[in-house]
């Protein structure tokens, strides 16, 4: 009798994406499963972030299937996605500046599950935050910026956290310490997709990867079994 082969907790299955009349992602497919970390990696202008607001219904036009825990999604709103479990850590951070940090936090609380992630956990992975809880978001470095990114996102209590260059901009011992972070939120059955420019780091940080170039899949698979010039090849297209 042959195995049953567990259905991805995410699947993405001939995604096209538009803005207008221009077509930024080309027939794209790509999984994650559950507790497992996917690095989608490309060039400026690739389609990583236009595939990620594709998933939270977040563009213009977009055709192909996108099915989370078993349901189609493709149809719902961004409110109504996010209900269902999946949360984004945006680029550049997007906190409303004149919120204290506490106040940021709490809007993941209040447009996600309500389960899962109390406040108290998210001050304990970020006891810094406790700390400057009410600080306007403004006051706060850019590291610190982010960890309140992440821990909003993490109080919607996702089954899926996307995740758009979380590195940018950061000194590297912020971003050291944000990577860290990553294995332990998979290991509580978090899916996760990391888009980011810093392939070496993505690599290490994940299972399985796909490149993307002028919004197509150029190549596709376990991180152990590439090297660095493949990827530089198909992400960048020397």
């Amino acid at each position: 009798m042959d195995a049953v082969v567990p259905m991805p907790l995410l699947s993405v299955e001939g995604l096209s994406v538009y803005y207008g009349q221009f077509r930024a992602v080309h027939d794209l497919s790509f999984s994650v499963d559950r507790s497992e970390i996917v690095s989608i990696i490309g060039a400026n202008g690739a389609g990583k972030s236009s595939l990620l607001k594709a998933i939270l219904g977040q563009v213009d036009r977009r055709e192909g299937k996108i099915v989370f825990n078993g349901d189609e999604i493709g149809a719902l709103e961004t409110p109504e996605i996010i209900r269902k479990g999946i949360a984004l850590v945006p680029e550049g951070r997007r906190l409303f500046a004149s919120l204290s940090v506490e106040e940021n936090l709490r809007l993941g609380w209040k447009i996600g599950r309500q389960t899962g992630f109390t406040l108290e956990e998210i001050y304990s992975i970020f006891p810094l935050l406790k700390q400057k809880r009410r600080q306007p978001a403004r006051e706060l470095s850019g590291g610190q910026q982010q960890m309140v990114a992440l821990g909003r996102a993490l109080l919607a209590d996702p089954r899926i956290l996307l995740c758009d260059e979380i590195s940018l901009g950061l000194a590297p011992t912020i971003i050291s310490d944000l990577y860290a972070l990553l294995p332990k939120i998979r290991d509580k059955g978090i899916g996760i997709v990391l888009v980011e420019q810093d392939i070496s780091r993505s690599l290490a940080a994940a299972a399985r990867f796909y490149c993307l170039l002028e919004g197509r899949v150029s190549l596709a698979g376990p991180t152990h079994a590439v090297d660095r010039e493949s990827i530089t090849r198909h992400s960048f297209g020397t």
